[in-house]
This record gives structure tokens, sequence and C-alpha cells, in this order.
């Protein structure tokens, strides 16, 4: 029987007339006192009867969208390349052909001639080729599948290097299709990564707190949470990068962050240097880094927010205080009487001293109305 189809009927009444929940098979049916404790401490309200079949359901939906995540960029890569492979040779034939005629017609070459073929070489190197070296280069594509995954995958991330983009009326046309459905595939897939990330970061917490660590876990927790994320996405790729491409340190942590922070200025691209041997699949590894990094700045990201927020909240507050006080030590302090020699002459009486004066002279003229 289906808990969810229980109808909900108190089996007894307590002396105070509420009836008893004892019988519930279902915490959302349960009354406002206890299902207010099951938001506090739940984020939805769970069955207590099918918790396990939940925590199943959770696991398999986390698994379906993972495959479905990298099946769409598995499908978008092959159709990259099943519309852009060909093209982009062609583009080399022509460029190989034109330098073979540069070099042929050299003694004869003219300033239009030279402009023009400055203006071809531009263009062969805007759409991602290199004519450098005696190769044709026209058995390296770029459009094979581990740069068409590279690309669907900066495509979904919206990096957009510039340097590799579809030249084809039908690459583009289907460009924008699969971004519409690809970046808010991305956004899913980068937040359900965050949670399992946050997750970590919750178990940590609680293996310090049975440590005894118990006044310094969230610092502790934060402190891992930053080391583990600079070392996996920045220092170590960037050492990697460093050796593959050629690069200097520095190059290769500016270019892991301008990439994974989704900037991507197209400056330094990965599998891109002229006259470098990459081992195949290079770029879909860099393609799966990316992703997963993205997941982890983005919550760098909303960390760096919230520390900012907060510590907007905490000047706003420390300045109420401040002018509070300042209010309160104005109205405690009390009146100051100034000396009678710091007064003029007219003054006999100081201000603050004005109702003893009047007390003193009743006084003295009650005393004269007595003697006479």
């Amino acid at each position: 029987m289906n808990v969810f189809d229980k109808s909900l009927s108190p089996s007894a009444q307590d002396p105070s007339g509420n009836p008893s929940w004892e019988g519930s098979s279902c915490l959302r049916e349960a009354p406002q006192e206890r299902q207010g404790f099951t938001n506090r401490h739940l984020s939805l309200p769970i069955p207590c009867r099918v918790l396990p079949r939940a925590m199943c359901s959770g696991k398999l939906q986390t698994g379906l969208l993972v495959a479905g995540y990298f099946v769409y960029l598995l499908v978008g890569a092959a159709v990259f390349q099943a519309l852009e492979r060909t093209a982009e040779k062609q583009q080399k034939m022509a460029a190989a052909q034109m330098k073979e005629a540069f070099l042929q017609n050299f003694p004869h070459l003219t300033v239009a001639e030279m402009e023009q073929f400055m203006k071809n070489l531009t263009e062969a190197i805007q759409n991602g080729v290199y004519p450098v070296g005696n190769e044709s280069q026209t058995e390296n594509s770029n459009w094979d599948f581990s740069n068409s995954f590279f690309f669907a995958g900066t495509v979904v991330s919206t990096i957009g290097y510039g340097t590799l983009r579809p030249k084809t009326a039908g690459g583009q046309i289907f460009c924008v299709f699969f971004a519409l459905f690809g970046i808010p595939l991305n956004i899913v897939f980068l937040h359900r990564v965050g949670k399992m990330l946050s997750l970590l970061c919750k178990k940590l917490g609680k293996f310090l707190y049975e440590k005894g660590m118990r006044k310094k876990i969230k610092f502790l927790t934060l402190l891992f949470f930053l080391a583990t994320g600079i070392l996996v996405f920045l220092c170590l790729p960037s050492l990697f990068f460093q050796i593959t491409e050629g690069w200097s340190y520095s190059e290769g942590i500016y270019f892991a962050f301008i990439t994974l922070s989704t900037i991507g200025f197209g400056d330094y691209v990965v599998g891109k240097q002229p006259g470098r041997i990459y081992f195949s699949y290079y770029r879909t590894l860099v393609a799966i880094w990316i992703l997963f990094g993205l997941a982890w700045i983005a919550l760098l990201f909303n960390l760096l927010t919230t520390v900012l927020e907060d510590t907007e909240k905490i000047i706003v507050k420390d300045l109420h205080q401040i002018v509070k006080v300042s209010k309160d030590n104005e109205a405690s302090q009390p009146r100051r009487c100034w000396p009678a020699h710091f007064l003029p002459e007219e003054e006999v009486i100081p201000p603050c001293a004005g109702g003893d004066a009047q007390k003193m002279e009743s006084l003295a003229s009650g005393s004269e109305q007595t003697k006479k």
C-alpha cells in the first residue's frame, strides 16, 4: 500500500483534546509543531517509511543527469565533426595551394598580390588553419572527435574562445539550437556537482566535530575547500599545461583561471601550438577538467559573495552601534556649570544654579519678615 494514499485519522486524543498522530505514516501529515521541526531539519518532507527509496531515487536522478549531460556533449561533438571536418579540409588544401603559388610567383610578385596573399593568410589563421612548415597538415583536423568535444564543452559553458567556430551554414544553425538547450542543462549539471561538493564539505565538518574541533569547524572546512580546489583545478593543471603546451607556469595559471571563470579571451588555447604533437583525446580531458572546474569556481564565487555581503552587514551594524553609543553617552553626561569668574559681570547667577538661587532669595525674604 502506498503510504501517500493512506488517509489521516487520529487514533486517540490526549487529555487536552488534541488528536494523537502516532498512527500517521507520513511526516507531511504531522501536526504543525512536528511539521515545523521537519522543515527546519529537512529540505523537503520525506516519508518516514520510504527513506531508503527516496535515497535511491536521488542517486538514480543524479546518475541519469550525469549520463544525459555527457551523452548530450557526445552527440554534439559527433554532429559538429560531421558538419565541419570536410569544410576544414578544403580550407587547408586551399591554403597549401596558395602557399605553393606564392613560392612559384615570387619573382613577379606585385604589391597588390602581396596584400591579397596577406589577407588570405590572415583569414586562414582566423579559421584555425596554420600553414607553417612543409606539410599540408590535412591529416590533423581541428574537427576530430576530441576537438569537437572540446568545442561542445566551450559552447555549453559559455567560454567561447573564438579560435574554433563553425563556418558552414548547417554548423552555425546547429550551434544555435545546441547552445539553446545545452546552456540550461549545463547550469543544472553544475548545480548538482556543486551540491556534491557541498556534501563533501558537510561530511568533513561532521568528522571534525566528532574529533572535538568544534570551534574551528567552519574555518577548517573552508580552508580545505579552498586549498583542495586551488591544487586540483589551478596548480596541477597549470603544471600540466607548462609541460604539454610549452607555456610558463604563470601563463598556465592565467589560462586556467581565465577559462574556469568563463572569461575566455582566446589568447591562450590548448592544443593549438604549431609544431607540437599532442596525444589523442588531449582536448577531451581538458574539456572534462573545465566542466568540473566550473562547478568549483562557481561555489568559490558564491562563497566570496557571501563573505562580502556578511562583511558589509557587519560594517553597517558596527556603524549603527557606534552612533547609538555616542548618542547614549551624550544623553548620560551631566550638564557642566561654568565658574563665576568665567561669566560676565551682569550674570551673577549661573544658569544651571538658577533654581537654588531662587530658593535662597525666598528663604532670606522670609527670615526678614519674621524679624520684623
